[in-house]
């Protein structure tokens, strides 16, 4: 195996940037809903504190794995695609980038307009209180949560179609 990218397939480096932030996902999305429908309680702060927890580190995760991703090349796509998927998987790819970090930057200016002091790991920080700004970035937050799981369907249809259809097993690329 391949600590970077080859022509063929992900390197060490690139799947496990993948396959932490889908394992990190996996669980912040569930977590997320189960939390909005939770009275205020002991636990729900508790949870709440995980799901920051998780929040930045995807948030900072997604930051170096773009700055690596820019620094490395990706596999070239096989031949037998049809045509239009390198320009789909890419804006797919984008999108996701997109969601994630917008997901991640909303919940962090929710919190910090609620007057909330964040741990940020190498620093802790505290903004002044705006709440009509915090039930903004809420909203944002909300509906980026949505907007990714869509892409995340759309990048798993992909790939059961690639194996099924066309009978390319590109999952063996990032595993």
């Amino acid at each position: 195996m391949y600590f970077n990218n080859s022509i063929t397939q992900y390197g060490l480096v690139a799947k496990l940037f993948h396959w932490i932030s889908f394992i990190i996902l996996v669980i912040q999305i569930p977590l997320g809903f189960y939390l909005v429908r939770l009275d205020f309680s002991d636990t729900r702060i508790t949870l709440e504190e995980y799901h920051v927890i998780f929040g930045i580190i995807i948030f900072y995760l997604t930051i170096i794995r773009l700055f690596y991703k820019l620094l490395s090349k990706s596999p070239k796509f096989l031949n037998s695609s049809f045509i239009g998927q390198n320009l789909i998987a890419k804006l797919n790819h984008f999108a996701l980038y997109v969601a994630i970090l917008t997901i991640t930057s909303s919940g962090i200016l929710k919190k910090l307009y609620n007057g909330e002091t964040l741990n940020f790991f190498l620093f802790k920080f505290k903004y002044k209180m705006n709440f009509d700004l915090a039930d903004k970035f809420y909203d944002l937050h909300i509906i980026s949560n949505y907007a990714l799981i869509v892409l995340i369907s759309l990048h798993i249809f992909a790939v059961l179609f690639h194996k099924i259809f066309l009978k390319e097993n590109i999952l063996k690329r990032m595993t």
